[in-house]
């Protein structure tokens, strides 16, 4: 078998289940160059151990600037629009020292002790959400409740006001929506999104609160403060990372749980018991199964080196594929079988190394939270359409449903009395 041999790539028909093809590269072309839809060349990795190691290897920089075809891709890596509205300077999209600068400094704010803190407010709005539909006994579960969910708890977190939160629900969604196509209207929402929190910002150094913004201005590291540039970049991936991630995982997460009725009446009865460590690796176990990020981020290599016995060129792409090493068999027992109980777990969902996921622990609350919730609240939930009337959304970086049309027993009890 050789690399012309791999079955299509990024096809909508690949997009409904990329599994298959993504067995085959494991066994025959586990570090495979590919050409993305963009028209960027890029190299896949897709082996567990191969994709451990190129998450941590420092000789994979993160920045753009070592992208060897800058002049052709330019706007073609990373998040949309970023790049013209001036919001490069992030976690992602950077390197030590910089990247160990900005990470202490939003560490500080971002702790689990403030997420831990704001588990009421997940459960008040994921109860909210609920209310909202739970008396039609059908339900689009993206659009109602894995979507806004997120967002309004990040909204919540970073201290956007409540009257300027559907703004930001508008944004994101365009950035949902035609993050896989035209990129016009997304870049036009990123501007906005950041003119936004430039003046929430300069309002907040006035009168700072309690909220994640109001911390990033008052972190500090040996006397040196984010400027505002970088705490509106940073608050910009905080909420982009923070919103979609959790809307996949809902989403992913419910989906496979309706497709898996024994494993699904598992959990449920787990979580009737008010038991917390089924719900805790199951949690873990979507994440690897059907997780809400297929491929890392961009990396760029900044020198010659070997994957996987490939050579890869200073300069060359580097996509490490989550959703094929967290099914690799040589790491995972029965790795295309979901099993809520497993202990033996390490996914890469959140990544590994120094770029490990800041806001994981906000992740694992809202999914905790959303899925107990839901098979509390609407316990013979059930598919409304047949799974291959799902659509997923094309793009390269997440793995997401466009909608999950649900129907259950009407309920007409309200939780937050709204």
């Amino acid at each position: 078998m050789t690399d012309a041999s791999a079955p299509a790539l990024f096809t909508w028909e690949f997009a409904a289940d990329p599994y298959p093809a993504y067995a085959w590269l494991r066994e025959h072309a586990p570090v495979h160059r590919t050409t993305l839809p963009s028209g960027v060349e890029a190299w896949l990795v897709t082996r567990y151990p191969d994709a451990r190691q190129a998450l941590a290897d420092a000789r994979l920089s993160k920045n753009p600037v070592h992208h060897s075809e800058r002049a052709h891709a330019k706007g073609k890596v990373g998040i949309p629009g970023e790049r013209s509205a001036d919001l490069m300077t992030h976690l992602l999209n950077i390197d030590p020292p910089d990247h160990t600068r900005l990470r202490r400094l939003v560490s500080k704010a971002f702790t689990p002790r403030r997420v831990a803190e704001f588990a009421p407010r997940v459960t008040e709005l994921t109860n909210r959400l609920i209310d909202s539909f739970a008396a039609r006994g059908e339900a689009d579960l993206i659009h109602e409740f894995a979507f806004p969910l997120p967002i309004y708890a990040i909204c919540d977190l970073l201290g956007v006001p409540a009257e300027d939160q559907d703004d930001f629900r508008d944004w994101a969604g365009m950035m949902i929506r035609h993050g896989g196509g035209p990129r016009g209207g997304v870049a036009r929402s990123v501007k906005k999104m950041r003119a936004y929190l430039l003046e929430l910002i300069h309002r907040k150094r006035a009168q700072l609160g309690d909220d994640l913004i109001s911390a990033l201005i008052r972190a500090s590291d040996h006397g040196e403060h984010l400027t505002e540039n970088e705490a509106a970049a940073m608050a910009f991936i905080l909420l982009f990372a923070g919103f979609e991630t959790t809307v996949n995982l809902i989403g992913n997460g419910t989906y496979a749980l309706l497709r898996d009725p024994g494993q699904r009446r598992l959990l449920q009865d787990s979580v009737g018991r008010g038991e917390t460590d089924l719900l805790a690796t199951a949690v873990e176990e979507l994440l690897r199964y059907d997780g809400p990020v297929e491929l890392a981020t961009w990396r760029f290599a900044t020198e010659p080196l070997t994957i996987g016995g490939r050579s890869i060129g200073t300069g060359d792409p580097v996509l490490v594929v989550l959703a094929a090493a967290d099914r690799d068999p040589e790491r995972f027992a029965g790795p295309d079988t979901l099993d809520l109980a497993r202990r033996d777990n390490p996914h890469l969902g959140f990544g590994h190394g120094i770029h490990y996921c800041l806001g994981a622990p906000l992740a694992r609350l809202e999914g905790q939270t959303a899925l107990a919730t839901l098979l509390t609240r609407l316990p013979d939930l059930q598919l409304a359409v047949g799974p291959e009337e799902l659509r997923w959304r094309g793009g390269l970086i997440m793995r997401g449903l466009r909608t999950l049309p649900v129907s259950f027993t009407a309920v007409r009890d309200v939780v937050n009395g709204q």
